[in-house]
């Protein structure tokens, strides 16, 4: 297979005075690296790795954390990237199911407890290595990253090397991503959007990512006014961005002039597309994947960015709905509800240590059920209304999707934020409530109010049946509403 990252390891060191070696390629904060200089520290580091069967990786938002991803790529060792938040007993757990030789840490980190046993290895920026060679194979591992464990502990998704270059090509297709662009983000680099997008996609075409180490709506201004082409960000992050383009014309400036405005990992609101959209003149797309199969589906550069679309199912990828029986959903009528499958090079090979998880997670010929819940509209592009598990309400006889009526009540001028969950009902099965964080807590919108709302965009029996006030909705890291959490005396 073709080098994962041809700009570091063809010959960066022989380049010409402003050619590939001395082109940016990470910059975090006021620290950065050439492709020169990355070489050389990710060369010095995969002789520190040595014959390691896997290394942890302390996945803090630095150049520490690229270099060690990068150096165990080149070095065809699988990475484990560990969030710096997780608790010590899933930390416990990672560490025991993986089982890494050795963990990869900026110098100054301070481990908690269940690392301090395992062989440290402190990365050096500034090292100096021989030009890296890329040693893996299509199939091999290059990472083991952990799902969230909603449903029990973590499982560690084992994501080949074909996975992480067949996703980040098809986005360059879909995206015409080159290594001209400049891609900014704050994401954590833990979870595939963060480290396998955000950092790996650059460095893969040539390009340049530009780390906020933490996210502010100023940094954003700064970097996309200052030669940053790209941005990525999740929900939470663009909500702040639509709050604060009304009065701050240096932010729409910038956003005005970006090539490309990218939002993951959980729906963007409509509203928030709108209010970024008037302001600017550019509208966010959004794109679909999770961590077992990496990129999925993504709005193109040159298609239409449709609110609440996730696009069309990028190059090699193989996408169906189908019926809780497994029967395949042809209609492509904005409707139908169906779980998504998938089927792809862009796929992970196995949970590890876990094959009964494997094969429940696979159809006999070979699609990954993904629990995502959509419709496709007549020209192909995909809506997400919800995972199976939390978001797929059974009412009346309905299949309905909490998505698109949380969409709905973020229409609300009362409404600030919202999330949707059934409840059992002896007459209708499920029943629809409404998790309400209001604009002005003083004067909260009704249920009737709502449900009257509701009614009038989507349909009668889509309507909220009990509404919850609450101060805030429960959010993960990626800033993803925790549903399970959402519960009432």
């Amino acid at each position: 297979m073709p080098p994962l990252f041809p700009a570091l390891t063809d010959s960066p060191a022989g380049s010409t005075a402003g050619g590939p070696a001395d082109r940016p390629a990470l910059r975090f904060g006021e620290r950065s690296l050439t492709y020169a200089q990355l070489a050389a520290a990710a060369g010095a580091l995969t002789g520190r790795i040595g014959e390691a069967t896997r290394v942890a990786v302390w996945a803090t938002p630095t150049l520490e954390t690229a270099v060690a991803v990068v150096a165990a790529l080149l070095a065809g060792v699988p990475a484990v990237p560990l969030n710096p938040r997780s608790g010590e007993r899933e930390l416990g757990h990672i560490l025991s199911d993986s089982a890494p030789g050795l963990v990869l840490t900026a110098p100054d980190d301070q481990l908690p407890a269940p690392l301090r046993d395992l062989a440290r290895v402190d990365v050096d920026v500034h090292a100096t290595g021989p030009a890296p060679e890329d040693r893996a194979a299509d199939e091999d591992p290059a990472l083991i990253v952990y799902t969230s464990g909603t449903t029990g502990p973590p499982k560690g998704a084992v994501l080949p090397r074909r996975a992480v270059a067949s996703t980040l090509d098809a986005l360059a297709d879909a995206w015409q991503w080159t290594g001209d662009d400049v891609l900014v983000h704050g994401l954590p680099l833990f979870h595939v959007h963060g480290l396998v997008l955000g950092v790996l996609g650059p460095l893969r075409r040539g390009g340049s990512v530009r780390h906020l180490g933490r996210f502010t709506t100023q940094g954003v201004a700064r970097e996309l006014n200052t030669g940053a082409t790209m941005l990525f960000g999740v929900p939470t992050m663009y909500h702040r961005i639509a709050e604060a383009v009304t009065s701050d014309p240096d932010l729409v400036t910038a956003l005005a002039g970006a090539r490309l405005l990218v939002s993951g990992s959980a729906a963007l609101p409509v509203h928030d597309h709108g209010r970024i959209a008037t302001s600017t003149g550019r509208r966010v797309i959004e794109r679909y994947g999770m961590t077992e199969t990496l990129m999925n589906t993504a709005v193109r550069a040159d298609g239409e960015a449709r609110p609440g679309t996730v696009g069309v199912p990028l190059p090699g990828v193989e996408l169906r709905l189908v019926e809780d029986d497994g029967t395949q959903i042809t209609a492509y009528d904005g409707e139908t509800v169906g779980e998504i499958q998938v089927r792809g090079p862009n796929v992970f090979t196995e949970y590890l240590n876990r094959p009964d998880a494997t094969a429940a997670a696979f159809t006999a010929d070979g699609f990954f059920r993904t629990g995502d819940m959509a419709v496709r509209d007549p020209d192909g592009y995909v809506r997400i209304v919800g995972r199976k598990a939390t978001d797929l309400i059974k009412s009346g006889g309905y299949k309905i999707g909490a998505g698109e009526i949380e969409n709905a009540l973020l229409e609300h001028p009362g409404v600030r934020e919202a999330a949707v969950t059934g409840e059992p009902d002896a007459d209708l099965g499920e029943r629809i409530v409404a998790w309400i964080v209001p604009d002005d807590p003083q004067a909260p919108p009704t249920l009737d109010e709502l449900a009257d709302h509701v009614a009038e965009r989507l349909a009668p029996h889509k309507r909220p049946r009990v509404v919850h006030h609450l101060d805030a909705l429960p959010r993960n890291d990626m800033g993803k509403i925790m549903k399970r959490a959402l519960t009432h005396d």
